[in-house]
């Protein structure tokens, strides 16, 4: 008999959470805080080749990586506070967005996971239905465009209103964590289970795609008076889809280069055109960014999906063994439980 522990494992968070990958936005670049003394000796040099030059601008920085850090230890509680007034509080636009139905995907997604749940399935005949956009970077139509725009309107009657609103990331200003909204229950998990884990399975088995137990959704806006683009950079992800939800824009193309190991240097990108109602579909450790939209805006739904089996062995955030600290909900996908397994990035 399957126990109620073993259908919903506690997941967790590595502890390099509140010290690892905080973004300063205005020298786009990572970083890594564990005292001050440590940051000085590893970036103070750089910093200044980036342009903070001053004492001012150091201790400004120091001040929004300590706000940063805070937030970060905060999180699991004040995303539960959230999610609770928003359930109290918000009346949704379009209720019936919040639960998916195999009449919001796109024809040419449903032909392809009919083809992964079949017998003799291949990746080799798999990619005659997909377009290769970059190296291992597949796009698709995911969803109807009537579907996209309903789910817009929906992300904008909510951040239009006065329920409390938590940001995605450090990288994205402006955007709706879908957790804290009510999605995950009756779409995004269910949408993972069963239609985006056949995919995932053939075509990335060497990095989880096969053992994903766990996700992160959230959308992203991006506007000619707000974020315009998104810096290069990898996800705290196993494999990655992105979604164009729409509105109207021009430009705001994506970008792969090469696998985070490989240095910059040695990486030729190539540029991806992002049309609305379609998905890229990537390894979350493929380094990637976002060139700016040149007008209009443009809303993206991101999964990040996880699996536990392979970062419980190799944080793909700080590449330690990661020490669990307690988080709510699916955290940051890592259990206590670990197969003997390997993840081979290729």
């Amino acid at each position: 008999m399957t126990t109620e522990a073993q259908t919903k494992p506690q997941f967790y968070v590595c502890n390099c959470f509140t010290s690892d990958n905080i973004f300063l936005e205005d020298y786009k670049l990572h970083v890594r805080f564990v005292s001050e003394q440590q940051f000085r000796l590893d970036y103070q040099a750089l910093l200044k080749r980036l342009g903070c030059v001053t004492d001012q601008q150091f201790d400004d920085v120091l001040k929004k990586i300590s706000q940063e850090v805070d937030r970060r230890k905060r999180l699991g509680v004040t995303s539960a506070e959230r999610a609770a007034v928003i359930k109290d509080t918000y009346q949704p636009l379009h209720p019936h967005v919040y639960h998916l139905q195999e009449s919001y995907l796109a024809p040419e997604l449903k032909q392809i996971i009919k083809y992964c749940r079949g017998a003799n399935t291949s990746e080799e005949s798999l990619l005659d239905l997909l377009e290769e956009a970059a190296p291992r970077v597949y796009r698709f139509p995911v969803f109807e465009r009537s579907f996209c725009e309903e789910l817009v309107e929906e992300l904008e009657h909510f951040e239009q209103s006065s329920a409390p609103k938590g940001r995605p990331n450090t990288m994205n200003n402006y955007g709706i964590l879908l957790n804290e909204l009510g999605f995950d229950e009756g779409f995004m998990t269910p949408f993972c289970e069963q239609f985006l884990h056949p995919l995932t399975s053939l075509l990335f088995p060497d990095c989880g795609g096969h053992c994903l137990d766990s996700h992160k959704a959230f959308a992203v806006k991006y506007d000619i008076n707000e974020d315009l683009d998104l810096s290069y950079h990898y996800d705290n992800a196993e494999v990655t889809l992105n979604v164009s939800l729409g509105k109207e824009f021009t430009e705001g193309n994506l970008y792969f280069g090469d696998m985070r190991q490989v240095p910059v240097s040695d990486t030729e990108c190539s540029e991806v055109e992002h049309r609305v109602s379609e998905g890229l579909l990537h390894r979350g450790q493929h380094m990637h960014g976002a060139l700016p939209i040149s007008s209009g805006q443009r809303w993206n739904l991101i999964i990040w999906m996880r699996a536990s089996q392979e970062r419980n062995k190799l944080c793909p955030m700080c590449n330690r063994r990661p020490v669990l600290v307690e988080g709510e909900g699916f955290a940051d996908g890592f259990t206590k439980h670990s197969e003997n397994t390997s993840c081979v990035l290729t």
